[in-house]
């Protein structure tokens, strides 16, 4: 193991102590392989799975093991239009809900950013089980830090992947906008959770996601 590497598990067993006190699962994995391996090993066969738009998810392959398992998968992204968003609806009421987490804070706390809302709320509320993984990327030391990371450096390449009309889009910052197609429409910051078991958070010593 590199220092660096050394350096990555140091830091994510340190927020992981956060966890606990905010009665959040943590984990840590070294790499992508071990995290999908843990993902599955928390997924029973048999019961529903869905996910937010996550750079994170895709870039761990695991939709593509999980299609091909015993699962029941709500995948909105195999639609388009009105038949979308009742996936989206669907998704609220899933066993299982996959996504990343836009920023950590050092003391445990997840910072989220929506457009839509979809994604919040089902981290917030709704799907029995939720599997946050986030990269070693998205470690940052305050919630105003976090604001600010999203806004400035996750939201702007995300805008451009979805192709929306936004100013940050085009200029690559946050403009604080409240055009149509923001991407900031949706704060959240969980700071605890109520429910024992129900939020397990992985964070990889690897960058994923933007």
């Amino acid at each position: 193991m590199t220092h660096l590497e050394k350096s990555y598990e140091f830091k994510a067993q340190t927020v992981i102590k956060q966890f606990a006190k905010r009665n959040i699962d943590g984990y840590y994995c070294t790499n992508r392989e071990e995290t999908v391996k843990l993902m599955l090993s928390f997924i029973e066969e048999g019961k529903s799975i869905s996910w937010g738009g996550s750079i994170t998810i895709t870039e761990l392959g695991i939709k593509d093991i999980l299609e091909n398992g015993n699962y029941v998968l709500i995948d909105r992204d195999k639609f388009s239009g009105e038949e979308r968003n009742n996936k989206m609806r669907e998704a609220f009421f899933s066993d299982y809900y996959l996504t990343s987490s836009n920023a950590v804070t050092q003391d445990g706390m997840l910072v989220n950013i929506d457009g839509n809302g979809n994604r919040v709320a089902s981290i917030s509320f709704g799907p029995k089980q939720v599997i946050v993984v986030v990269g070693i990327n998205k470690l940052v030391p305050s919630v105003e830090y976090a604001v600010e990371r999203i806004r400035n450096f996750a939201t702007p390449p995300n805008a451009i992947r979805l192709g929306y009309d936004t100013p940050c889009s085009k200029i690559g910052v946050c403009s604080d906008c409240l055009v149509k197609d923001c991407v900031c429409g949706q704060l959240l910051i969980t700071r605890f959770n109520r429910n024992p078991g129900r939020i397990k958070v992985i964070i990889v010593g690897e960058t994923l996601g933007f």
